[in-house]
């Protein structure tokens, strides 16, 4: 696949994902709200006939009556909407975006030397085992006697999603650990669909159209999977948006940055929770402020208060083009890349002193770049490059 090729394709993929992405969670975000608005049935006919709530709405300039039935129906209706292949859209296209990246670049974005000396072949198939290993045991957690308890259940998953996020920071370099286990997440979110939902409306259909009673327990373990695919959303959009940001993945303390802000979206999607509900507490929004604030003090760069003699800066340009001009130049030579990575080009003194701030977060404090350090930057080069900027980044 030529590079040209390649950019294209990652493009549409990533659009496509992105549209898929917010069709599925708009419509998730909606049933959540919609369950936990209905109120009590009104009319006696509809609560004979089975209806446990209903709600009234005004949008779009018309009106709409909402109501859910306790289990089913008395009779099916002629036409019934399923909500199924936003999600495994979501996921085709999200898979698709993992190999097209992760997995054939897995030397640029996956390894991590200093992490753990991977070949491309065994970083694919540890990224492959945590999505399915990922499922396996979430799914087995909630069919125990342990999914009978929300309270524990959710304890559990905190736990074992703390112990996911260290180890994969243990093994992949911080990009790709972050995106793996934001793939984790959607990957248990789309299982969910797939397995319990699914499956579970598809048996209460059939149950009324074979004339027997339907069981509620389907409409409880779709019910407890939706609730939880609610609270995964967040931190999982997190993970997919955190390349962006190489102070949280490149941070020593990544796993520990990853659970920090993964939890703080998990309070606020349960503060909007309660919001549905009445009138919500303030404890989740404070709790995941104070998180943020925490993780933001954490990842503070410290301030130098050495003195240390100005470099030249044919010094530091020579760094640049030892280590960096390869990608980030007007016309790249690195093999696979056809333009400067987000448009940032180094290859001129007035180029690098306007790219000075993110040079020294991303090279120097995050020390996420290069990638997996492909091109050998020392230490004592990036305290070259903190000096230079820490004493004005002048470029004369």
């Amino acid at each position: 696949m030529t590079a040209y090729v390649f950019d294209w394709v990652n493009l549409l993929l990533r659009w496509a994902h992105v549209i898929v992405g917010i069709a599925w969670i708009g419509a998730s975000f909606y049933f959540i709200w919609l369950d936990n608005h209905l109120e009590l049935v009104v009319r006696q006919q509809d609560r004979d006939e089975g209806v446990g709530g209903e709600l009234w709405a005004v949008h779009g300039g018309g009106f709409y009556h909402a109501q859910k039935f306790r289990v089913a129906p008395p009779v099916l209706p002629p036409t019934l909407h399923w909500f199924k292949w936003e999600a495994y859209w979501t996921f085709i296209t999200g898979f698709c975006l993992l190999v097209l990246v992760f997995y054939s670049q897995a030397d640029l974005y996956l390894i991590d030397p200093k992490v753990m000396a991977l070949t491309q072949t065994q970083a694919v198939l540890i990224g492959l085992a945590w999505l399915a290993g990922g499922w396996i045991v979430y799914d087995l957690m909630c069919r125990s006697p342990l999914g009978k308890n929300d309270n524990v259940l959710a304890a559990l998953m905190l736990v074992l999603l703390v112990v996911a996020a260290w180890g994969m920071c243990q093994i992949f370099s911080g990009r790709g650990a972050y995106l793996h286990f934001g793939a984790m997440l959607g990957t248990i979110m789309v299982a969910n669909v797939a397995m319990v939902i699914m499956p579970g409306q598809a048996e209460l259909v059939r149950a009324k159209e074979q004339g027997r009673v339907p069981e509620a327990k389907y409409g409880l373990a779709g019910k407890q999977r939706s609730v939880h695919n609610t609270y995964f959303t967040l931190p999982a959009l997190f993970a997919m948006l955190s390349g962006h940001y190489a102070m949280s993945f490149g941070s020593k303390w990544n796993w520990l940055v990853l659970v920090a802000i993964s939890l703080a979206g998990a309070l606020i999607r349960v503060w909007f929770v309660l919001r549905h509900k009445g009138r919500p507490p303030a404890w989740p929004l404070v709790a995941a402020g104070l998180i943020l604030a925490a993780t933001a003090w954490g990842l503070a760069p410290a301030v130098s208060k050495e003195s240390a003699v100005v470099p030249e800066f044919a010094l530091v340009n020579a760094v640049f083009e030892r280590r960096c001009v390869a990608c980030h130049a007007q016309k790249p030579v690195f093999q696979g890349i056809t333009q400067a990575p987000k448009g940032v080009m180094l290859d001129s003194a007035e180029r690098i002193r306007t790219q000075a701030a993110a040079i020294n977060q991303q090279a120097v404090v995050a020390r996420a770049m290069p990638p997996g350090n492909l091109t050998g930057i020392t230490d004592e080069e990036r305290s070259l490059l903190d000096v230079w900027y820490r004493s004005g980044a002048v470029v004369k």
